[in-house]
């Protein structure tokens, strides 16, 4: 395992157990995501980098019982909180790594990306192996629930030019990984950028 591994597994691990509950009002921001992923009943969408799993339920209600959800992260210890809370009965919690997903290529129908490029090694390199296993047509979502300038003051840091969730940055990464991006929106209350898997 590499050492970017190690320390997201780290990082994460130790966040873990009060993960929701530091966040515990983000979940309209995620449904609303996953609202505009354009799901339809019977879909088959992959969460990466899934965390506690907070996605997981808008996306089973998107692509109901005859759909398939998976959620794949890095970090036991979020895997498990996602179990503790009930999680696991909305999708099918898979521990690996993102950026080697063991899923059959142009299997799925969609990605959900929740705060996850921002934790990517080879951001393109990355994002081709999440387009590999989306059909074309399909389609990707890469979400924060907060923009990138309140992300920014929360930390207490500053936006620089060579953010890659800057939409200069991201539309040409994501052109150059598979995908072509469709829309973008950067508030205070969301970031969220959607692709389609070019043919």
């Amino acid at each position: 395992m590499s050492d970017d591994h190690t320390h997201i597994q780290e990082f994460f691990g130790a966040r873990a157990a009060d993960w929701d509950s530091k966040f515990p009002d983000d979940g309209p921001a995620y449904a609303s995501a996953v609202a505009d992923l354009g799901l339809r009943t019977g879909d088959r969408v992959l969460d990466a980098g899934c965390g506690t799993g907070r996605a997981l339920p808008p996306l089973r209600a998107a692509v109901g019982p005859s759909g398939v959800v998976v959620g794949v992260d890095l970090t036991p210890e979020m895997l498990q909180a996602a179990v503790r809370a009930g999680r696991d009965r909305d999708g099918r919690l898979v521990l690996a790594d993102v950026t080697a997903l063991p899923l059959r290529s142009e299997s799925l129908d969609a990605v959900f990306g929740a705060g996850l490029i921002a934790h990517l090694p080879h951001p393109a390199e990355n994002l081709r192996e999440l387009a590999r296993v989306v059909q074309p047509g399909g389609t990707l979502a890469l979400f924060h629930p907060i923009g990138r300038a309140a992300l920014a003051a929360r930390q207490g840091r500053q936006i620089t030019p060579e953010d890659l969730r800057a939409e200069a940055n991201l539309g040409p990464l994501l052109a150059g990984s598979g995908w072509r991006m469709t829309s973008y929106v950067d508030e205070d209350t969301r970031f969220l950028a959607l692709a389609v898997r070019e043919r």
